[in-house]
C-alpha cells in the first residue's frame, strides 16, 4: 500500500503574496505565457518581513559574505571581484569578503550591489523560498538588486528562467517587451540573439511602469527587460524560478534509451554523414525503433537509493520513468526545512507524552506499507518502523499536506494513533534522528 504526496495547498500562500489573481487564474493565463503587473493594493501585504534596506547593510558589514554571494555591476558591466572584495583578515583567511569600503565607494559611484543566494543566507528568505517552492513545483532562487539613484542597472535582456520581481525599497521604473526567442532554454542565452533584442528593445513597452514598495511583477523566461532606480536607492529581490520543461520530459526518456540494444547498435561502415539522403532511411528506422523504445521502457529496478520513485510505479510506464527522473532531480535542486542539531537532540532527551512534533517541511517522501514494516523513502535515505506505526507516521504526514492546519501539523506523543506512550516515543526518537520529524515549542 502506498500514500501519495500532494505537493502544497489549494491557496498556495507564498505564491499568493505574489500574485494579484487567483493562483488557479495565474496557472491557466499567466504561468509561463504573459507578464503579470501586480500593485500593492491588490496584494495581501509589502514584502517588509522578507528584506530590508537595513539588511543590505548588515550583509555588506557583518554576515562576511564572500563571492559569488555577492558582485556589482555599472552601467550593465560586471566589476572584477577585485573592485569589492578584500581578504577577511586574521582569523578569517580568506581574499573575497565584500569589504564595506570598496562597496560604499563603488555604489556611491554607482554601481549596483547584486546579493545572490539570498535563499540560503537570510533567514526569512529561506523559509518564503522553500514555501513558495512548495506551491509551484519548481526549483527557485533569490537574488536582491540594490541600484543607486539613475542607475539604469543591467541593459535590455532576457533570461532563460521566469522571475517574480518584488520591490522593496525605492522605486524603479521597468519596460518589458516581448521575446524574441520564446521560452529559451538555458543554453540559449539573450546574448545569442543580441541584435534582436536591441531591435525589440526600441518598439513600444508591453509594461512600461514604476514599481514601489510592495508591487510584484512577474516575467515569464525570454521576455526582455530593463530598469531604472528612480529618485533615490532601489532595492528588490528578484525570485529566479528554474521551469522544467517539455524538453527535460524528452531528455528523461531519451536517458532510459542506452538499454536498448537496437539504439546502441554500429552505424553502418562507410556511412557518408553529409548526405541526407544517404542517411533518411536510416533515419526514419531510428525513430521507428526510437517510439518501440518508448512505449517498452525497461525495467527500472536498478532505481538508485537516492531516487524518489512516484507512487506506484511500473516497469514499462513512460510516465513513471519521468516522474522518477525528474523527482531525482528536484530533489538535488531543492533543500527541505532546515534542521537544528542541538535543538533535536535536546528535544530527543526530553521527549514525554506532552512533546509535540510535525513532519519536516517540504521534506520529499513516499510511505510504503510492505509485510510488517512501514517504510518512508527520502531522497536522501529510507527509514523503516514495525507496521504499527504506520497510523501515526500517516497522521503526521497528513499534517504536512495541511489536513491539520489549525494546528500546524503539530502531534503530540500522547495523541500517536495506534502506539502506546513508550512505543510513541521510540518512535518519534527515531525519526527525529532521522531527520524526518521536527519538534515543536
Amino acid at each position: 500500500m502506498t500514500i501519495e504526496i500532494e505537493r502544497g495547498s489549494v491557496a498556495r500562500p507564498a505564491l499568493s503574496r505574489c500574485i494579484s489573481v487567483a493562483p488557479d487564474e495565474f496557472a491557466r493565463d499567466h504561468w509561463g505565457r504573459q507578464p503579470l503587473l501586480s500593485p500593492a493594493s491588490s496584494l495581501p501585504g509589502d514584502f517588509d518581513d522578507l528584506f530590508s534596506e537595513r539588511a543590505v547593510d548588515e550583509l555588506i558589514t557583518e554576515r562576511g559574505v564572500r563571492t559569488p554571494f555577492i558582485r556589482m555591476a555599472q552601467e550593465g558591466s560586471v566589476l572584477a571581484p577585485s573592485a569589492f572584495t578584500a581578504p577577511g583578515g586574521f582569523g578569517a583567511e580568506v581574499g573575497d569578503q565584500a569589504s564595506s569600503e570598496k562597496v560604499l565607494a563603488e555604489f556611491a559611484a554607482g554601481a549596483t550591489i547584486v546579493l545572490q543566494g539570498l535563499h540560503r543566507l537570510w533567514p526569512p528568505l529561506i523559509d518564503f523560498t522553500r514555501r513558495l517552492i512548495d506551491d509551484i513545483g519548481h526549483p527557485a532562487q533569490v537574488n536582491a538588486y540594490v541600484t543607486p539613484a539613475s542607475s539604469r542597472g543591467f541593459d535590455p535582456h532576457y533570461d532563460v528562467h521566469d522571475v517574480f520581481v518584488l520591490q522593496i525599497a525605492g522605486e524603479k521604473h521597468w519596460r518589458i517587451h516581448s521575446p524574441v526567442h520564446p521560452d529559451p532554454l538555458r543554453d540559449q542565452p539573450w546574448g545569442d540573439h543580441r541584435d534582436a533584442v536591441a531591435r525589440e528593445a526600441q518598439n513600444p513597452p508591453v509594461i512600461d511602469a514604476v514599481l514601489r514598495p510592495g508591487d510584484a511583477l512577474y516575467l515569464p523566461r525570454g521576455w526582455l527587460h530593463s530598469a531604472e532606480a528612480l529618485g533615490g536607492t532601489s532595492v528588490h529581490l528578484t525570485v529566479g524560478v528554474s521551469a522544467y520543461t517539455r524538453a527535460d520530459v524528452v531528455r528523461a526518456l531519451v536517458s532510459t534509451l542506452g538499454d536498448v540494444p537496437a539504439l546502441r547498435s554500429s552505424l553502418p561502415l562507410g556511412v557518408d554523414l553529409s548526405d541526407p539522403e544517404a542517411l533518411r532511411p536510416l533515419v526514419d528506422e531510428t525513430v521507428a525503433e526510437l517510439v518501440r523504445a518508448l512505449t517498452a521502457i525497461p525495467d527500472a529496478q536498478d532505481v538508485e537509493a537516492n531516487e524518489v520513485a512516484p507512487a506506484g510505479f511500473r516497469p514499462a510506464d513512460p510516465a513513471a520513468t519521468v516522474s522518477r527522473r525528474l523527482a531525482a532531480r528536484f530533489a538535488d535542486a531543492t533543500r527541505p526545512e532546515p534542521l537544528a542539531p542541538l535543538a533535536t537532540v535536546d528535544a530527543i532527551a526530553a521527549l514525554a507524552a506532552d512533546s509535540a512534533v510535525r513532519w519536516r517541511g517540504s521534506l520529499a517522501a513516499r510511505i510504503e506499507i510492505a509485510g510488517e514494516r512501514v517504510r518512508i523513502v527520502t531522497p536522501t535515505k529510507t527509514v523503516a518502523l514495525p507496521a504499527e506505526a504506520e497510523l501515526a507516521v500517516r497522521r503526521l504526514h497528513e499534517g504536512a499536506l495541511g489536513a491539520d492546519s489549525a494546528s500546524g501539523g503539530a502531534v503530540t506523543l500522547a495523541d500517536f494513533p495506534g502506539l502506546d506512550l513508550a512505543d510513541a516515543i521510540v518512535v518519534a526518537r527515531r525519526l527525529l534522528r532521522e531527520g524526518i520529524l521536527v519538534p515543536v515549542g
